[in-house]
């Protein structure tokens, strides 16, 4: 694993390995979403999360470069929308940070027999963003909790200059949201005194211009910011992929039933070598990787 200091402080991430896992939610039955022709051409329709929107991307862009034939559509919007396309039959695949809500598969069930299929694309950590020149390095998950429910309301609570903290949040309908509040906050809520910004790039341009805000998102969103150690783990890929980085996800792709035809084609790419090397350059951990490689050590107090 690599990883990448400035000034001393752990800037973005660098990310690679990962064991490959696969879940699959199988059911019975016919209908659903299949793969359009537009104008004799093979269309594959991707909505949802706003977190894996610069993946999605790539593998479009890259997918649709080696099947010209091919038009792979993206769009973002969250996670909660994303799925709800999916069980509407507007979507072929719903991108998703995190795993989709009983309700979800209810939907899939009474409209198509189906419990859905799932696909795990890659591994991501839920970093915390602050400005680069905020002193603080390092906070516990029981610190973050507090920060993020409003507990904690100055920075001089956890060892930073005394200053009111400014904290940034997704939307509601992100998963990423969802994340945070089921794992970090134990099923509670973001404080109200959030301001709730629309995507994670968003979030990453306000704390660079703010030295007290604090913010969250994606391993690869995190330029010219700083990724809070948490509980004293970096998040860097080997500490995602190890475990001991506490607060870490799969990104999915969620369809209808096990894709077939040109929507199967490209499951099978994003899975191979082609399409983990875009997980690793776009800045997630790709599921698998041979090389073993080192982060760049950080200086001592860091």
């Amino acid at each position: 694993m690599i990883g990448v200091t400035m000034n001393g402080r752990h800037v973005g991430g660098i990310f690679l390995r990962i064991a490959v896992i696969t879940a699959l939610l199988l059911g019975a039955g016919c209908g659903g979403s299949q793969p359009e022709a537009m104008n004799g051409r093979e269309r594959i329709r991707i909505t949802g999360s706003d977190t894996m929107l610069r993946l999605t991307q790539r593998w479009a862009e890259e997918f649709m470069r080696r099947h010209p034939g091919v038009t792979v559509t993206v769009e973002g919007g969250g996670t909660e929308l994303g799925v709800r396309a999916l069980v509407e039959g507007s979507t072929d695949f719903a991108s998703a940070s995190r795993p989709i809500p009983p309700e979800a598969v209810a939907g899939l069930a009474r409209e198509y027999r189906s419990l859905g299929f799932s696909v795990l694309t890659a591994r991501d950590a839920l970093c915390f963003y602050t400005h680069m020149d905020n002193p603080v390095a390092s906070l516990t998950t029981e610190q973050l909790a507090g920060i993020f429910s409003g507990r904690i309301t100055d920075w001089s609570e956890v060892g930073g200059d005394p200053a009111p903290i400014r904290v940034l949040s997704r939307d509601p309908n992100s998963g990423t949201h969802a994340y945070l509040e089921e794992h970090l906050l134990q099923g509670g809520a973001v404080t109200e005194r959030a301001t709730v910004l629309s995507g994670t790039a968003t979030i990453v341009r306000e704390v660079s211009r703010d030295v007290h805000a604090i913010g969250y998102g994606g391993l690869a969103y995190g330029e010219n910011v700083y990724d809070l150690d948490v509980n004293g783990v970096a998040p860097f890929s080997e500490n995602v992929r190890n475990g001991r980085y506490p607060v870490s996800r799969y990104l999915y792709l969620y369809a209808i039933r096990p894709p077939e035809g040109v929507q199967k084609r490209f499951v099978d790419w994003v899975l191979g070598p082609e399409g983990q090397r875009i997980v690793q350059e776009v800045g997630y951990v790709p599921l698998y990787d041979g090389r073993p490689v080192r982060p760049i050590p950080r200086p001592a107090g860091n």
